[in-house]
């Protein structure tokens, strides 16, 4: 359940042992530290969660699934390392939630929300501004009876400017079948059969969009349970598809449960991780010339348990993307994994590493998200637990590899940016991105594209296509360790580094230990003092030059103090003499 006083505890962003950084991949269960802690219920099959900034306060939120005896629960990011339940007024959230999905479908700058349930319909709510919502389920144009619905996704199918859905039910019947809406101008419109579409129900759990040829036009994925084969639908380009599962590869038959996208080995070809039962989740490799090849075996990366959500990210920001697995089993069995944390080698090759936080992870496991809730260049990652509360899985690594985070805004494109490929030149390395709404298992990753650039200390460049005009836009020599907004035709629309610039402190090094910060615009500033072993030596308090940071008591050395004003931070070194 959500707390009602705030923990303090940070984890810090660089600790450095004199002039050495050291390289440590860590992970600490932060939920109970971030007031993040809450529990979905009981469910079928799990449920999902978002980790999209809903206010565009340039914080990543969380939102929760929750079952039909609770609302689902949307949590705003405070920029301080901790969240706070809110109520958005209009959204009844009272039903058993599966995807929980922030888009914005009419282009009008803000997000509006889309859940899906099994014990209810699925509900379509507009944000009118101001974080309020009117329902639109029964005027938008999407079915409005009880369809048993697991997952959904938005893309741009035809590359007209805004987003259209697909939506997945989990039923055998034609009646269950899974639908493909093209958005008309805010209304969606039933083009599943005329577009090529599957028109009996196989069991679908969720999909995504994806362009798998790159030719520019996002094609679709779909994972269907038991004896149903997987789909893979090619986007011919005039509003049709053509079904590839055979001829790709891709129509594996498993029990398959999500649909992960990302370009694992850097070739410029988007790959998929589909997550099964013991018999082995699927790396399928995308081989450049239209079919897929499951590598998992190859790469370790099979599992061998009952796995349901995956995210890949590259945790250490090594050029390199990891990968991250929830489970069914709680460990007890050695035979069967709850979870697992993959690190890629950057040579084909993925190892679980030891003693990096996740002895703990053991929970009933099924949807999981990244972001980044604290700002600090390390994806964090959400998993929603069947029965228990969620995990928080902060991203503690310590190290010296840089990162840039991109957001798209199109203006010609969807507002959201998604379905527009990036590539990132930095360090002779070269990599690659898709955005992507709605992915894994029934989960919805931060708006921003994550890439880690290693020992790299500025990026060459970095190349967007626009898909709706074809439109190549290339922004020369960015500086990393900072998020950038770029915007359709006009490069770079903002930058947002959440450092804090407006103090000063003195005496540093200090001889009585004591410490006065020169707030030169006034605001109020918090801090907290760690010693170099990360302990929190100081607890949040106020500071300014009439309230200093003591460190008489201390043994003499350096300690870090982080400083927070307005949702932005800054740590610094105090020399105690």
């Amino acid at each position: 359940m959500i707390k009602n006083y705030k923990t303090l505890l940070f984890a810090l962003t660089f600790v450095f042992i004199g002039n050495t950084a050291y390289s440590q991949l860590s992970f600490q269960e932060s939920s109970f530290n971030a007031e993040a802690q809450y529990g979905y219920g009981n469910s079928v099959f799990g449920g999902g969660v978002s980790f999209v900034d809903f206010d565009g306060d340039g914080w990543d939120d969380l939102t929760y699934s929750t079952d039909q005896t609770q609302e689902i629960v949307f949590l705003r990011n405070d920029g301080d390392g901790t969240f706070t339940k809110v109520d958005l007024l209009g959204i009844d959230g009272n039903r058993q939630a599966k995807s929980v999905m922030w888009i914005d479908y009419d282009n009008d700058g803000d997000k509006d929300f889309f859940t899906t349930s099994v014990f209810g319909v699925n509900k379509f709510y507009e944000n009118t501004g101001n974080l309020i919502f009117t329902d639109i389920t029964s005027t938008c144009g999407i079915f409005t009876n009880d369809l048993l619905t697991y997952g959904a996704s938005f893309g741009d199918i035809d590359n007209d400017g805004d987003l259209d859905l697909f939506i997945s039910n989990r039923e055998t019947n034609a009646a269950n079948r899974n639908f493909l809406y093209r958005n008309d101008n805010g209304t969606f419109v039933d083009i599943t059969s005329g577009a090529g579409i599957v028109m009996v129900g196989e069991l679908s759990f969720c999909s995504s969009f994806f362009d798998y040829n790159n030719d520019g036009y996002q094609d679709i994925y779909v994972a269907n349970d038991k004896a149903n084969m997987n789909r893979l639908y090619k986007n011919d380009g005039d509003g049709t598809f053509t079904d590839v599962s055979v001829s790709s590869g891709a129509g594996i038959i498993i029990d398959a449960m999500s649909t992960t996208i990302g370009d694992y080995n850097n070739d410029g070809f988007f790959d998929v991780y589909v997550t099964n039962t013991q018999a082995g989740n699927y790396l399928l490799k995308n081989n450049g010339d239209g079919t897929f090849t499951n590598t998992a075996p190859a790469t370790g990366t099979d599992f061998l348990s009952i796995a349901w959500g995956a995210v890949f990210l590259d945790a250490d920001n090594d050029t390199h993307l990891d990968l991250y697995v929830s489970g069914l089993f709680d460990g007890s069995d050695p035979n069967l994994l709850p979870s697992a944390f993959y690190h890629n080698d950057g040579t084909g090759n993925f190892t679980i590493p030891s003693n990096i936080g996740f002895a703990g992870d053991v929970g009933m496991s099924y949807g999981n998200a990244i972001g980044d809730f604290n700002n600090d260049g390390k994806p964090d990652i959400t998993v929603m637990n069947d029965g228990d509360d969620y995990y928080l899985w902060e991203n503690q690594s310590t190290n010296s590899n840089n990162w840039i985070k991109i957001k798209l805004e199109g203006v010609t494109s969807n507002k959201d940016g998604v379905g527009n490929r990036i590539e990132i030149s930095a360090g002779g390395k070269i990599q690659y991105k898709y955005t992507v709404s709605g992915e894994g298992y029934l989960g919805q990753n931060a708006t921003h594209e994550h890439v880690g650039i290693g020992a790299a200390t500025n990026i060459d460049y970095i190349k967007i296509t626009w898909n709706a005009t074809g439109q190549v836009e290339t922004i020369n020599n960015v500086q990393p360790n900072q998020t950038i907004t770029v915007q359709e035709g006009n490069g770079v629309l903002s930058v947002n580094t959440t450092e804090l610039n407006s103090f000063n402190v003195f005496p540093n090094p200090s001889n009585d230990g004591l410490y006065h910060f020169d707030i030169q615009n006034g605001e109020t500033h918090y801090a907290e003092v760690y010693d170099l072993s990360g302990r929190l030596v100081i607890a949040k308090k106020e500071v300014n030059s009439n309230l200093p940071i003591d460190l008489n008591g201390l043994s003499q050395g350096v300690y870090l103090a982080k400083v927070t004003a307005n949702k932005k931070s800054k740590t610094i070194k105090l020399i105690h003499r």
